[in-house]
């Protein structure tokens, strides 16, 4: 274990050096992905720290009781001995899971898309509660989210809504929820009190940085149009509203939420990046949940993944079998059980794999 931490102390030196070189500061790209290995290689070094010293204390104590002449320290030696022994497993453990490489996605921010499936009004009033639902989780983890385009159903609720989230490990967290969602409950305009199940599709996009995608402007249609909705005067009177078409791939992306043009146009970029990128993301992701036969991570973005039963008051996620009966406090953003549940089986399984390596 200690020669593989002294090999990651290497690499820590050897980024903490480069990241100070002023043609690494000149290469953004580079300066940026080195910042990321930095702190997760710092993070590392504190484990490495703490199982050294556990060592130290281990072969004291075993050095102290392999003399055996004072019978006091003897004893407060067998004491730290047993203390530092019991201490190493679950920190090798930890070790373990952090010598797995990082998918440098988990570090992005999102753009996450909600869209209203089947069940006609039913199913954009239920897209509006996951909407309120992750937003609530994502101001409780302290991260911002900020809107970039909606359209609401004819009873409430959302036809679909797009929105980024911006923060600490987005990605690494939000990317479980990408899926189908189901919701099982009689609907506001049912009068006989039958229960409906109704749908909604959840996507999770890793932010992309202008150095992630390099989109040629020659490939881009764009359009520009009234906003429609809330908004004041200018709403139906400027153009502000942006739409974006990508040519080559037919990928369209807009935004009306700001008042400012320029602002639309600079957030619908950032929806086309994110797409495209997420194109490239979705084909490798295949690749490997083909690989990995993975229960979390697979590539295959039509799957359903969680029913959201109103009459029995459950949360079914169904990659991993795990009911809850907490519906009330999960619709009202409690999701982080849930997500606990997932990344402990994605870690499971990548110890599982990494363990012939490790």
């Amino acid at each position: 274990m200690l020669d593989k931490l002294n090999i990651v102390k290497q690499r820590f030196d050897e980024v903490s050096d480069l990241i100070i070189q002023p043609d690494i500061i000149a290469d953004q790209k580079r300066y940026v992905q080195l910042n990321k290995e930095y702190k997760d290689l710092r993070d590392m070094m504190d484990l490495r720290e703490r199982y050294v010293q556990l060592q130290n204390r281990i072969a004291e104590a075993e050095e102290i009781l392999a003399d055996g002449s004072d019978p006091e320290m003897t004893e407060m030696a067998k004491l730290q001995l047993e203390e530092a022994r019991q201490a190493v497993p679950p920190l090798e453990e930890e070790i373990k899971l952090m010598l797995i490489p990082r998918d440098p996605e988990d570090a992005k921010d999102v753009v996450m898309e909600i869209r209203a499936g089947t069940g006609g009004d039913e199913a954009s009033i239920f897209a509006g509660d996951l909407f309120r639902m992750y937003t609530k989780y994502c101001e409780s983890r302290g991260w911002k989210t900020n809107v970039i385009d909606l359209s609401e159903g004819t009873s409430g609720g959302f036809k679909e809504i797009h929105f980024e989230v911006s923060g600490e490990d987005v990605y690494g967290t939000l990317k479980f929820e990408a899926g189908v969602h189901r919701v099982q409950r009689v609907p506001q305009t049912e009068t006989q009190g039958r229960v409906h199940t109704s749908a909604a599709t959840v996507m999770v996009l890793p932010e992309a940085e202008d150095f992630d995608v390099q989109i040629d402007p020659k490939d881009v249609r764009i359009d520009y149009f009234c906003s429609s909705g809330p908004g004041g005067q200018s709403v139906n009177t400027t153009y502000s509203a942006v739409r974006l078409t990508h040519v080559p791939t037919g990928i369209v992306a807009q935004c009306q939420d700001e008042k400012s043009q320029h602002k639309n146009k600079d957030k619908a970029f950032k929806v086309l990046r994110s797409r495209l990128y997420d194109m490239e993301l979705a084909k490798r992701q295949e690749e490997d949940a083909a690989k990995r036969n993975s229960q979390v991570s697979s590539g295959d973005r039509s799957a359903k993944i969680r029913t959201y039963n109103y009459p029995q008051g459950r949360v079914t996620d169904h990659r991993i079998g795990l009911t809850l009966y907490d519906l009330q406090n999960i619709i009202n953003g409690d999701i982080q059980k849930i997500i606990d549940e997932l990344m402990l089986v994605e870690n499971t399984e990548k110890l599982r794999e990494a363990s012939e390596i490790l």
